[in-house]
């Protein structure tokens, strides 16, 4: 499996993440970013594979929303808070505390969301999230609100293991494969799953 296991190579995907078009921009989100004003407290950051710039004009569009949720999060003792949903004050969110295991790649499968962006923080244990190539990516079943599954070809799916102090952003453009078994060590996991609204 492709895992990003290689500070260097994970500093450099950092450096080149998607971004604005213009380069100035792209250096002001960057500040942004590792300033951390949008984090209310909050101590993770976002992960390398994070399109910076939609999650810059997302948080700016919709701003109240996405204080709720740092604020949440940074107030509450993720590893002990009650398995369950969670209602966020302050907005129409919830948090999904899920204690739950990652399964063989075989038994997972490709998803996207068009009206919200799925938000993830693994709180204990290792998730392996698998991102996969559109062009190797096909709608495997019809779409419901909010959820599109897709099929997809193994070799051409990059995977990238969770860190206690990263978050996972999946815009809508961003399909992905959650909770994908690792190479080694138990496969039980914590995760803090919250779905923000998408603006267009």
């Amino acid at each position: 499996m492709k895992t990003l296991k290689s500070l260097a190579l994970i500093i450099v995907l950092f450096a080149f993440a998607p971004f604005a078009a213009n380069a100035q921009t792209n250096a002001e989100i960057m500040k942004w970013t590792l300033a951390r004003s949008w984090s209310n407290g909050f101590k993770a950051l976002p992960d390398v594979c994070t399109n910076l710039n939609e999650f810059y004009d997302q948080y700016h569009k919709n701003q109240e929303q996405w204080d709720a949720m740092f604020q949440w999060l940074a107030t509450h003792d993720l590893t002990k808070i009650a398995a369950g949903r969670h209602n966020i004050e302050g907005s129409n969110l919830v948090a999904s505390v899920e204690d739950t295991t990652n399964d063989p790649l075989e038994k997972r499968v490709a998803e996207s969301h068009f009206s919200h962006i799925d938000f993830q923080f693994v709180v204990k244990g290792t998730e392996r999230f698998g991102l996969p190539d559109h062009d190797y990516t096909f709608p495997s079943r019809p779409y419901k609100p909010d959820f599109q599954a897709y099929s997809f070809e193994k070799d051409k799916v990059m995977f990238i293991d969770s860190t206690p102090n990263r978050f996972f952003l999946f815009f809508p453009s961003d399909w992905h494969i959650a909770k994908v078994q690792t190479d080694e060590g138990p496969q039980d996991i914590r995760v803090i799953v919250i779905k923000l609204d998408y603006i267009k």
